[in-house]
């Protein structure tokens, strides 16, 4: 069975709708991507840099392996936590990852 020479005519390449077809489920990915990877993210990191500008002295902090602490001295990029009485560490601040600020309530569903 051969293609008559009207058929191959008829679906002429390179129209408007191909293009469109073509990158419009792309354009529909990266979309999806950035409102909801990409986006949150970026919003993450700008409170977590907030967060750890505002740290202060006396501040209750939780670092990123696990242990908590107050902060006993805050330098440019490091503080100074003290985990229990007289024994003293030196963090990064970027290795903080949760600021507990002093006098904050406990929570009431804890009993």
């Amino acid at each position: 069975m051969l293609v008559t020479p009207a058929y191959a005519q008829a679906a002429a390449p390179g129209g408007a709708g191909d293009f469109l077809g073509m990158f419009l489920p792309l354009l529909l990915i990266m979309a999806v991507f950035w409102f909801f990877i990409i986006r949150p993210q970026q919003k993450r990191m700008k409170e977590h840099q907030a967060m750890l500008e505002n740290l202060r002295r006396g501040d209750t902090v939780v670092t990123s392996g696990g242990l908590i602490g107050k902060v006993t001295k805050v330098a440019d990029d490091e503080v100074t936590v003290e985990l229990a009485e007289n024994v003293r560490v030196k963090v990064r601040k970027s290795y903080i990852a949760e600021v507990r600020v002093k006098g904050a309530p406990a929570d009431s569903s804890a009993s």
